[in-house]
């Protein structure tokens, strides 16, 4: 089954759209912060992401919390967050409903 496919993964992104950066009013996906999404067959969920900055006061908290709300999703067995500075995340990786929210549009 394919990612794409995984009953798991709109569960795992409405949980990751409930994540937040405290300084921003937009949600971590609409912000662009989610760079991939991989489920394994044995629905360990693997969430590669990166942060506005290596020195943002919520590296430890933001993927904490990611990988509390997405564990706690019924039928995942694991959750793993790995945090990438390559490529550096910039305001063009807003999604279009973040960049209405920020007034940026």
């Amino acid at each position: 089954m394919s990612n794409e496919e995984n009953p798991l993964r709109q569960p795992v992104m409405d949980a990751l759209a409930t994540v937040y950066d405290p300084e921003v009013p937009v949600d971590i996906v609409n912000f662009g912060l989610i760079y991939g999404l991989e489920i394994e067959d044995d629905a360990t969920v693997k969430i590669t992401m990166s942060l506005t900055s290596p020195s943002c006061p919520s590296a430890k908290e933001i993927p904490s919390e990611c990988e509390r709300k997405v564990g706690a999703i019924d039928g995942v067995k694991d959750v793993e967050v790995h945090i990438v500075w390559d490529p550096p995340w910039g305001p063009e990786m807003i999604s279009p409903e973040g960049r209405q929210k920020l007034g940026m549009d």
